[in-house]
This record gives C-alpha cells, structure tokens and sequence, in this order.
C-alpha cells in the first residue's frame, strides 16, 4: 500500500472522524480497501496511547481489532484459575511509544541485564530480542518505518531492564517525527463528533 502512495497521503485520503473522551483525542480511520484504524492520543500531552487495526476477511466479515500500540486487548475467560495465574506469569510483549522514541515493553522477565542481546536484523527488516539462557527469544518489526519505507539503523536501538521488565527503545528518525507532527496538525483541525455511550455520529471529511 505505501509502494503506491506516500502514508501521509493515504491517511490524508481516509475517511475519519474525532472525537474526545476521557481525556483521549480518539480518531477513527477508514480506508478504501476497507481497513479500519483507531488511534487514541493524550489531550495533554499529545503522546499516542492506542493503535489498533481491523481488517475484512476474504469473505468481506469483519476481523478482530488488532493493537499495535498500547495494552494487549482482553479475550473470552476460557481457562481455569490456576491456568490464569499462570499465565500471568508469562512474558507479555507490548508496544508504548513515547514523542522521541518506538518503544517495546516485555513484561516478566527475571534475568540480568547482560543475559538479554537485542539487535537489528536489516536482511529481516526487524529487531530481534534473546536471552543467553534460552528462555526468550521475540522478533518484531517497526511497521512505523515499513509503511513509510525507511530503512532500519542499529544505533537508534538501545534498551534497559528493570522490575522483571524488558525496555527496547529505537529512536524515532526525523521522517517519523516529521509526519507525525504534520498528521497531528491535521488531526486537530477536524471537525468534533458527538460522543453518546460510544456512538459516533458524525463522519467530518478530511481538511
């Protein structure tokens, strides 16, 4: 979809519509192929809160939401207790960027700092996370640089552990910031919809 169009322009040549909520600028996106995108921002602070897409089937039914930014949904309760609090205890893999940086959180993990090697991969487009010890490995690309076909660059990658968890940040290039800030300006200009028990009825054109 990028290869064709800029992403600037194709988010510009969405349908969206905004609204406020609970101290959230939320902002619904629908593309021509159908595609949906909800993004949620901090009125205050501007930072991205939430990224999620849903997509149609081949059979044109309506898919799940999918976060790409922001807390993991919550699914259907299907298992035991036991099996519950056990799987709280396993690594949880997230995504909350702040206004300088990408950034990744795994939850969970109890080893050292040098146990952990995370790097770039070019031939992948990805970065790729693993444990001396054989008891996590996760690899992962940037869509932000994908859609906007940038390249990746292993000294923007730096991470830290702390309380069991796992911070992998890479450095927002200055294409990013730049059409996040054009996007944002944008955004601002568009036209509120009203807001009733998570009913939106207005659907303002782009300006």
């Amino acid at each position: 979809m990028a290869s064709q169009k800029s992403w600037i322009d194709i988010l510009k040549s969405s349908k969206k519509t905004s609204f406020t909520h609970d101290g959230k600028r939320k902002i619904h996106f629908l593309f021509t192929d159908g595609k949906e995108l909800t993004e949620e921002y901090d009125l205050n602070t501007d930072e991205l809160i939430v990224r999620k897409w849903r997509h149609k089937s081949t059979l044109g039914a309506q898919g799940q939401w999918q976060v790409e930014v922001g807390e993991p949904l919550a699914g259907p309760v299907t298992s035991s207790e036991s099996e519950i609090r056990e799987n709280c205890f396993n690594p949880l893999f997230l995504r909350k960027d702040t206004k300088t940086s990408f950034q990744w959180r795994v939850r969970n993990l109890p080893y050292p700092k040098d146990v952990f090697s995370v790097f770039v991969e070019p031939s992948d487009r990805c970065i790729i996370i693993k444990t001396s010890n054989k008891k996590y490995y996760k690899k992962f690309s940037i869509t932000d640089l994908d859609r906007s076909q940038l390249p990746l660059d292993d000294s923007a990658l730096s991470f830290t552990h702390a309380n069991n968890t796992l911070i992998v940040s890479y450095k927002k290039p200055k294409e990013i910031l730049t059409l996040e800030q054009e996007l944002l300006k944008e955004l601002k200009k568009l036209k509120e919809s009203n807001f009733d028990g998570g009913l939106i009825t207005y659907n303002p054109p782009f300006i």
